[in-house]
């Protein structure tokens, strides 16, 4: 049986959740890597994408940007985030079920950092098994942050300024703030914490009485991430705050510039 959204756990690590990218160089104990792959064989949501567990990385595994100047230093082990090609709705798949690992982590007190293009697939295709049609959407370290943001993790993030969030007035039309019930207040909330590249938020949000609607700010990538991966960890923080406040969504995904919308069931 396939793994259900464990609301109770993941929505605390929503808030709680930062992007790392020193790590301490030491093993994970074997029984959060045989957690974190429990959830990669078991939270499939979608037939298109999956998780899988690397626990082996080499040191020509990240590239780029963060292979070089935000280098990921002393990681043990990474995720990698898969979809089939095929799939009209890969990112957005791959961006909500990868997500559903790296809350996972959070709870056991690791640290991840969503990585696009600034690694080799290569690396990873002779680490990990693909199936006929799959490729590497994305990848993230996952390890023992250390106890402080290093100089470099500050310059990165502007020195806490990319942690900041536009208002949910600049990312939702629709029914008025003051008539949203608790579950749409706290799933937008959600919504608006979840991690994107460079904290762009290229999402948008349509509200109605027992809905919401998902869609894209543009198109294409940032920093070698999708808009629309980002999109899709943003939806799975919208069903996670919901059933944490008692309420089951269905996802119907859209036409571009839309991206999926969430009903009450």
């Amino acid at each position: 049986m396939l793994m259900e959204i464990p609301a109770e756990k993941w929505f605390p690590a929503i808030k709680t959740r930062r992007s790392r990218r020193a790590y301490e160089d030491e093993p994970l104990k074997k029984g959060y890597l045989a957690r974190i792959e429990y959830v990669c064989d078991n939270f499939k949501p979608f037939s298109g994408a999956r998780a899988v567990l690397g626990r082996e990385v080499p040191d020509n595994l990240f590239k780029g940007i963060v292979g070089s100047y935000g280098k990921i230093k002393g990681t043990p082990a990474f995720i990698a985030f898969i979809g089939n090609s095929e799939n009209p709705n890969v990112y957005e798949q791959a961006g909500y079920t990868g997500e559903g690992v790296v809350l996972e982590a959070e709870t056991l007190g690791l640290a991840t950092c969503w990585v696009g293009g600034f690694f080799e697939p290569g690396v990873v295709k002779s680490l990990i098994e693909l199936h006929d049609g799959e490729r590497v959407i994305a990848i993230s370290p996952v390890g023992y942050p250390k106890e402080r943001p290093t100089f470099t993790e500050k310059t990165m993030t502007g020195f806490g300024m990319t942690h900041n969030r536009k208002p949910l007035s600049e990312l939702v039309t629709g029914l008025a703030e003051s008539s949203w019930p608790q579950w749409i207040s706290a799933a937008l909330e959600s919504a608006r914490l979840a991690p994107s590249a460079v904290n762009r938020q290229p999402w948008r949000f349509h509200v109605e009485a027992e809905s919401i609607t998902v869609s894209v700010n543009g198109s294409g990538r940032e920093f070698g991430l999708s808009k629309r991966l980002c999109c899709g960890i943003a939806m799975l923080h919208i069903e996670t705050a919901a059933l944490h406040f008692g309420q089951k969504g269905k996802w119907e995904f859209l036409k571009p510039p839309l991206v999926a919308r969430c009903t009450l069931e």
